[in-house]
């Protein structure tokens, strides 16, 4: 995203001096730029609510990793329009006869992406506005720090189809107590972004007027930082809950004595 926009007007997209801002990919409705230390993935696909086939989830993954891949210190998602994404669109999805098909075909892709997002180096900051539903609210939730507009709603409603949500449910139960996530699978109720940040889904919560502001300032805030702290905290926070007490312990002053002694200090 470029961080150069004015807070006054934080919505509108000027144009990009190339000299400055290099954009590096474009895939379909998902589009990738790059401004300074930030890796910038869009679903451009706005006026369908950034509904994303299955084909669009494996580009979204590729641009994920191609991110990851890069030596960008931050990977922004966001999602152009009203909404940050209502969830998949069953559209050209291949014939799955058997169960096996059904994974290759629907379900492997999906838990790719979640894959991506948890072996990026990188900490991947989302930016939510309007509806995150179905796999919009997982990709918002499975984000490291997840940025939501007061106008934001998150919302579980596979049920509603018989369609047990348990890829969603398996990005989100690491952030969000089960008690909570089982409501929302059931109910199939809207959740508010303040809400969201009391379950864990958001990380905060600013007027959707604010919201590029709000993550662009998160984002100069994080690449002041060098690499090594970047990347010692998220991989932190991704090994030490599956860690006995100890063993956190252990890994938490291995870690920082690696970021300490790689920097001389």
């Amino acid at each position: 995203m470029d961080c150069r926009v004015k807070p006054g007007n934080d919505r509108a997209r000027a144009v990009s001096n190339r000299t400055e801002r290099e954009d590096f990919v474009s895939m379909s409705v998902i589009k990738s730029s790059r401004d300074g230390a930030v890796a910038t993935i869009t679903l451009d696909r706005a006026s369908e609510g950034n509904l994303l086939t299955v084909d669009m989830v494996r580009e979204l993954t590729a641009a994920m990793r191609s991110a990851a891949a890069s030596d960008a210190k931050v990977i922004v998602l966001r999602g152009n329009g009203a909404d940050f994404c209502r969830g998949r669109d069953p559209k050209n999805t291949a014939p799955s006869p058997t169960a096996m098909k059904m994974r290759a075909n629907v379900c492997e892709p999906i838990l790719d992406y979640y894959d991506a997002v948890a072996a990026a180096r990188q900490p991947v900051v989302a930016a939510v506005q309007g509806s995150a539903f179905g796999f919009g609210c997982a990709i918002a939730g499975c984000s490291d720090v997840t940025i939501a507009a007061d106008n934001a709603r998150f919302k579980l409603p596979e049920m509603s189809h018989d369609l047990p949500p348990t890829l969603a449910i398996s990005a989100l139960m690491p952030r969000t107590p089960r008690k909570a996530l089982t409501w929302m699978v059931y109910s199939m109720e809207e959740v508010d972004a303040a809400t969201a940040v009391q379950l864990g889904i958001a990380s905060q919560v600013v007027p959707v007027a604010g919201l590029d502001a709000a993550v662009c300032k998160l984002a100069s805030t994080m690449t002041a930082r060098s690499p090594e702290a970047l990347v010692a905290v998220k991989d932190f926070f991704r090994a030490a809950s599956h860690m006995e007490p100890r063993g956190v312990a252990d890994y938490a002053a291995n870690l920082l004595a690696s970021v300490l002694s790689s920097a001389g200090r």
